[in-house]
C-alpha cells in the first residue's frame, strides 16, 4: 500500500502542493485527476524520488521511502515522452531495467559479459522481454529502434519497460497525451487490461476526466495545489463536495444557476419551486447557505405533452454528436444544456434559434452549493 501523508512543496514563493494526503491499496488503481497547473506531475515526481517534498512522508508497504533515491524505492515509472533510449533496439530499451538492477560485475566491459551472474541475467532477460513484449503486441517490433515506432508502439514499449521490473508501484504521467483520438482509446484498453492482469498497484496522472472516470477505482481530485475530493468516479460525478468537482466532472458541463429563497419557495431561472423536506432544519440550511444549484444536462428534460414545464425556455442551438444530441437554451441570462439521447422523440423535433421550449427539471437531482462554492449537504427533495 502507498500511504501518502501531509506532503507540501513550494517552489519560490510559489507553493505547488498543500497538505497533500491519501492512500492507494495493494492492486488499485488510482487517478491524480486535474487541470493544468494543479500540482500532480509535481507529486508523482516526489513519490518516485525525483523532487523532494518540504515537508511530509511517504510509505510503500510499510517502508518510509522519502528520503530514499529512486533506484531504492521499488517504483517503476511512464514518463509523458517515453524517455526511450534512441540508440537502443526495442529489446534493449525493455531489458534495460534489468541490466541496471543487476551487480555491477555484469556491466564491466569484455569481462563482466564472462561472469556466471551475466549469463544467468541474459538467460533471465531472454525469457522475460519476449514474455512482456507479446503481452503488449511487440513481439514483432524486438529489432527496431524507436525513430521506427509509431507513437502508439513507442507507448507500448515504455509500459513494458515499466513491466519488466514487476515493481510495488507503477507511476504513469499523462502517458496518452502524446496520442491522437483512436490511439488514446486503444492503449487506455491496454493500460486497463495490464492493469487487470498484473494486479499491481498504479497510481496515473491525467487531466483528461475521461481517461480518469474509465480506468479508476477511486480518483484524487486536485485543484490549486490542494486536493478537493478523493473517491470513486461515480462518487464524484454524482455526489461531489465542492463547485469544483460538479464542474470539472461532466461533458457536457453541468449546469448552475444563481438562486435565492424568498420563505420555503426556491427562486431560480425565474422559476418559483416550493421545497419540502424531512424537517424543516434542512429547509432552513439551504435558505441560509445556497447561492447555487446545479443540474447535470441529463437531469433537464424536454417537457413531455400533458405535463407541466418548470418553465419556457429560448432555444439557441444543437449538436449533434453520434448517439445524442446537445441542446443549448436561455432564460434569461442564464444558459444551460440538455443531453438528449438519439432514441429520444424530441431528436426528431427541429427547434428554431429563438423559439420557445417547454421544460423540465429533475429536481431530486439538484445539488446546492454555498457561496464558496461548497456543497449544502441536505436531505431535501423538491
Amino acid at each position: 500500500m502507498l500511504s501518502v501523508k501531509n506532503i507540501q512543496k513550494s517552489f519560490a514563493q510559489n507553493i505547488v502542493l498543500e497538505h497533500i494526503s491519501f492512500e492507494v491499496a495493494d492492486g488499485e488503481f488510482v487517478s491524480l485527476l486535474g487541470p493544468s497547473g494543479c500540482g500532480k506531475t509535481t507529486l508523482l515526481r516526489i513519490i518516485a524520488g525525483l523532487e523532494k517534498a518540504d515537508h511530509g512522508c511517504i510509505n510503500l508497504n510499510n517502508r518510509d521511502i522519502t528520503d530514499l533515491e529512486p533506484s531504492e524505492r521499488d517504483i517503476s515509472m511512464v514518463f509523458q515522452s517515453y524517455a526511450l533510449y534512441p540508440h537502443k533496439s526495442v529489446y534493449e530499451n525493455i531489458a534495460f531495467p534489468l541490466r541496471m538492477r543487476a551487480p555491477a560485475v555484469t556491466r564491466i566491459p569484455l569481462f563482466g559479459r564472462f561472469t556466471s551472474t551475466a549469463q544467468a541475467l541474459e538467460q533471465d532477460i531472454s525469457q522475460k522481454v519476449p514474455q512482456v513484449a507479446k503481452s503488449l503486441r511487440l513481439d514483432g517490433l524486438l529489432q527496431r529502434k524507436p525513430g521506427e515506432l509509431s507513437g502508439g508502439q513507442k507507448q507500448r514499449v515504455a509500459l513494458a519497460r515499466a513491466l519488466i521490473r514487476n515493481p510495488k508501484l507503477f507511476l504513469m504521467d499523462e502517458p496518452l497525451s502524446n496520442l491522437d483520438a483512436k490511439l488514446r482509446m486503444q492503449t487506455r484498453m491496454e493500460i486497463s487490461n495490464l492493469h487487470h492482469q498484473t494486479k499491481g498497484t498504479f497510481l496515473y496522472v491525467t487531466h483528461d476526466q475521461v481517461e480518469a472516470m474509465t480506468m479508476s477505482d477511486r480518483i484524487v481530485l486536485l485543484n490549486g495545489g490542494k486536493i478537493q475530493q478523493v473517491g470513486t468516479p461515480l462518487e464524484l460525478y454524482d455526489n461531489p463536495a465542492n463547485l469544483f468537482t460538479a464542474e470539472f466532472l461532466g461533458q457536457p458541463k453541468i449546469n448552475v444557476f444563481n438562486c435565492v429563497f424568498k420563505d420555503y419557495s426556491l427562486q431560480v431561472a425565474g422559476i418559483h419551486k416550493n421545497l419540502t423536506a424531512p424537517n424543516l432544519k434542512q429547509l432552513d440550511l439551504l435558505k441560509q447557505k445556497a447561492k447555487k444549484v446545479a443540474f447535470r444536462p441529463e437531469a433537464i428534460h424536454i417537457c413531455p405533452q400533458g405535463q407541466q414545464p418548470d418553465l419556457m425556455a429560448e432555444f439557441s442551438q444543437a449538436e449533434e454528436v453520434g448517439s445524442e444530441s446537445l441542446l443549448k437554451f436561455s432564460v434569461g441570462d442564464e444558459t444551460f444544456s440538455i443531453r438528449s439521447a438519439v432514441t429520444d422523440r424530441y431528436r426528431r423535433f427541429s427547434f428554431k434559434e429563438g423559439e420557445n421550449v417547454p421544460i423540465v427539471f429533475e429536481w431530486n437531482d439538484a445539488l446546492f452549493f454555498d457561496k464558496e462554492g461548497n456543497r449544502v449537504r441536505t436531505e431535501a427533495f423538491l
